[in-house]
């Protein structure tokens, strides 16, 4: 860590990395803002800097180490009462599970990353969230459990796209 960086810049050095498309950079920094936020006191910070590290290492073909990145992440957030970053941080611990085609345990990681969206009021992304579970349900040739999924996705949101309402047609049709 570069001791005249502040966790701040460490974090935007981080994002730019993330945004040219250089994801072990990225991962590098996000992993230094983390270090340097904890060093502060700062756990909550810090444990959304290793989920944004994980997000780079994922995009990185670096499955493992994403897993290892958010691991813990999200106790930290249920304890806080953040529903919305637990959320997400359950639903990057299920993408890095999935690209190591550890199904069973990406599955029930999904449901809850989709229950604690539910829970901070988040409908966007529960179902980007549901999209994905629906998706992986597919490739397990799971086609109720995959319609059920992503009905549960579309039945949160409170103004549906022109899109999403066909969605939710198509799909009550389905059932």
């Amino acid at each position: 860590m570069n001791a005249t960086s502040s966790p701040k810049e460490l974090s935007e050095n981080a994002w730019q990395a993330y945004r040219a498309g250089d994801y072990p950079a990225a991962a590098r920094l996000f992993a230094e803002a983390a270090a340097a936020y904890t060093a502060q006191g700062e756990a909550l910070t810090a444990a959304e800097m290793k989920n944004n590290q994980s997000v780079a290492l994922l995009r990185d073909k670096q499955a493992a180490a994403a897993l290892e990145a958010a691991q813990g992440t999200d106790a930290l957030f249920a304890e806080a009462g953040d529903f919305r970053r637990q959320g997400m941080a359950l639903a990057n611990l299920a993408s890095a599970q999935e690209a190591l085609k550890k199904f069973k345990e990406a599955i029930p990681g999904y449901t809850r990353a989709g229950e604690a969206l539910e829970k901070a009021g988040e409908d966007e992304l529960r179902l980007q969230v549901m999209q994905l579970l629906a998706a992986l349900y597919l490739r397990r040739f799971k086609f109720i459990d995959s319609v059920i999924a992503l009905q549960s996705g579309l039945a949160g949101i409170k103004n549906p796209t022109p899109r999403q309402r066909l969605m939710k047609k198509i799909l009550f049709i389905c059932l």
